[in-house]
């Protein structure tokens, strides 16, 4: 059986075709959710790349839909993918914690166990008194890599099961004020990628 026969197949417009559009659906808006977050990041070489690729992958994808408008299977192949890539970009995301976050944790408790383990691990601190609701807090600010939030956490709630926190990304960092552990592993430098270096 030639090429030809085989694409002409029931098998093939059923099932082959519909799985490819389903994969390369995944795969785009995947490789778009990445794009965004690294927009938001500040990665431009990264961002432009993801787009090329992103594009690239969509115009295979539509090209089969518009060729088989009849064919209802593509299109639940082609929403099945975009909802699946969604979820796969945000996993991959989160599996390569880009970035840093500011960690803010509001407590009525001293955060002297709090500040000793942020020194330790060479990440600074400034805490504020305020007051709350219920009487005064204090409150601390510290910025940290994304890849350490589990960590940080773990401590916080472990510490202090108490306090209130929030987790925010930033954009940018000045690390020439910051002291941060060198050795341990990044996933990317931003000084390779910012700015189009």
């Amino acid at each position: 059986m030639d090429l030809a026969s085989i694409i002409n197949t029931k098998i093939f417009a059923f099932i082959v075709i519909p799985l490819l559009i389903f994969l390369a659906r995944i795969t785009d808006v995947s490789i778009g959710t990445m794009r965004v977050i690294f927009v938001s990041r500040g990665y431009k070489l990264l961002a432009a790349l993801c787009g090329f690729f992103e594009v690239l992958i969509w115009i295979f994808a539509i090209t089969q839909i518009m060729r088989n408008l009849t064919n209802i299977l593509y299109y639940f192949a082609y929403a099945g993918g975009f909802a699946t890539g969604n979820y796969v970009g945000m996993v991959i995301e989160e599996k390569i914690a880009l970035g840093n976050v500011l960690v803010r944790v509001i407590s009525k408790n001293r955060f002297d166990a709090f500040i000793d383990f942020l020194k330790k691990h060479k990440y600074g601190a400034t805490t504020l008194d305020a007051e709350g609701l219920h009487g005064d807090v204090k409150i601390l600010f510290t910025v940290i890599p994304r890849t350490d939030i589990e960590m940080v956490v773990s401590f916080i709630k472990e510490s202090n099961p108490q306090a209130f926190y929030t987790i925010e990304d930033v954009r940018f960092v000045n690390e020439r004020n910051i002291t941060w552990d060198r050795s341990r592993r990044r996933v990317f430098s931003k000084r390779s990628f910012r700015k189009g270096k």
